[in-house]
Order: C-alpha cells, then sequence, then structure tokens
C-alpha cells in the first residue's frame, strides 16, 4: 500500500506503481477524507489487505506511523518517504492558519505555492514538470480536502515511541535537496526504528519519487526484497 503526500493522489506514485505492480499488487490509499490522522489512517486499514508492505510520502508516511501504532502485527515492512515523526510544531501550526484562509478565499494554488517552492525540488529538467504536476494534484483534489489535511497535521501525534518498537524491515528515505524535511530529520527517524536503512537520493527533493523515479524504484524494490527472517 502506498501512501501520497498532502494534495496528492496516486500520480505522485506514478512510475512506481507501473514498475512494482509488474509482479505485485500495489494499492493506493485516499488521503482526502479523514478529519485526523488516526481517522485516515483508520481508513487505510479498513481497505488494506490482512498483511501488506506500507509505503507513505510526507503526510503519508505520518498517516502510516499511525496505521503501525494501530496495527502493526499487520504490517509486513515500512518505508518512509521525505517525512516526520514528530508531533507538529506550534510555529508551523500558526503558519498553517494563513494558508487555511487562502484556500477559503479561492487563493488555494498560492497556499500550496506557500508550502512547496522550486527550492524543495532539486536543480534540474524535471523540476518545472513536477511544479506543474503538483498543482494540477492540488487543485482537483480542492480546498476543502486541503483545509482537512492542514487541521489533521496540526493534531498530528507525535510517533517517536511507535518507531521504536518496530521489527520488521524499514526504508528511511528522503531527497538531498528536501527543506521541507531535510536530512537530518530521516537521520532521527533511522535512529529510532531498529535495522532501519538510510537512503539520501542525491538529485531529489522533496519529491525523490517523481524528481528521480528510477533510484526511488530501485530502492523500493530492495526494501521490498529484504528478508523478514532477521527481524
Amino acid at each position: 500500500m502506498l501512501l501520497p503526500g498532502m494534495m496528492s493522489d496516486a500520480r505522485v506514485f506514478l512510475p512506481q506503481i507501473v514498475a512494482l505492480s509488474q509482479d505485485r499488487p500495489v494499492q493506493v490509499g485516499n488521503m482526502t477524507q479523514g478529519e485526523t490522522v488516526e481517522e485516515i489512517a483508520q481508513q487505510a486499514l479498513d481497505a488494506a489487505p490482512p498483511k501488506f508492505a506500507l509505503a507513505g510520502h510526507g503526510m503519508g508516511g505520518i498517516v502510516a506511523m499511525e496505521v503501525i501504532r494501530r496495527a502493526r502485527d499487520r504490517i509486513t515492512r515500512l518505508a518512509l518517504l521525505d517525512t516526520n515523526a514528530q508531533s507538529e510544531t506550534p510555529a508551523l501550526a500558526a503558519a498553517r492558519e494563513a494558508l487555511i484562509v487562502k484556500a477559503r478565499t479561492g487563493r488555494l494554488k498560492d497556499a500550496v505555492y506557500d508550502r512547496v517552492k522550486p527550492t524543495d525540488l532539486a536543480p534540474g529538467p524535471r523540476n518545472a514538470g513536477v511544479l506543474k504536476l503538483l498543482l494540477e494534484m492540488a487543485l482537483q483534489i480542492g480546498p476543502e480536502a486541503y483545509i482537512r489535511q492542514c487541521r489533521a497535521m496540526q493534531r498530528r501525534p507525535d510517533q517517536q515511541k511507535t518507531l521504536r518498537l518496530l521489527r520488521c524491515p524499514a526504508l528511511v528515505l528522503c531527497g538531498a535537496h528536501d527543506n521541507l524535511t531535510p536530512i537530518r530529520r530521516h537521520e532521527f527517524i533511522a535512529t529510532l526504528i531498529p535495522y532501519a536503512r538510510l537512503e539520501v537520493i542525491a538529485d531529489a527533493g522533496h519529491f525523490p519519487t517523481l524528481e528521480q523515479p528510477e533510484e526511488t524504484t530501485r530502492l523500493l524494490r530492495a526494501w521490498l526484497s529484504q528478508p523478514l527472517a532477521q527481524y
């Protein structure tokens, strides 16, 4: 199961879906309906098979950690991409209020670009296309879902204890140019999870699934191939 990030849908994982679905079933969770991280996580669990591998990007990673907290025995392996295990800081929670106002007043595009900037991606030819796709997804998902996601992020739980209890193959992945969730945050996440493998993609930012799809897919395939016995 793949969980997209904030204001993203399956298209954020499209290269991985195309590649991985050749030899395994791939399911994408809906991140747009719940009012809280807990609600969204329960919806994902309700739609998932009894046992499954779980990967989440951004907010999807935050929801994935809540899925683990609720049903650790159902998750065979976990991948966290460009995400955060800690609760929202007061400063960022307050900053989201201005973004919510923009979304409510017909300025969703401005709210999206206030949060994700070109400097959050790696420089290169794919940069403009990734930003265009991010805006297309956001505008199609719409302001109501954006406001729900902002509220869920503001109230999200800290998951450090959840990660310390994890005993399955775990991949922690980020882009070297990610300024939204920087490398140091992923280094911290990797220290929390026993046996976690940290991977940093040099020529990617906050969206390695789109910026460096081949390398991201390669790392996810290696994660999916890791033996369970050592855990």
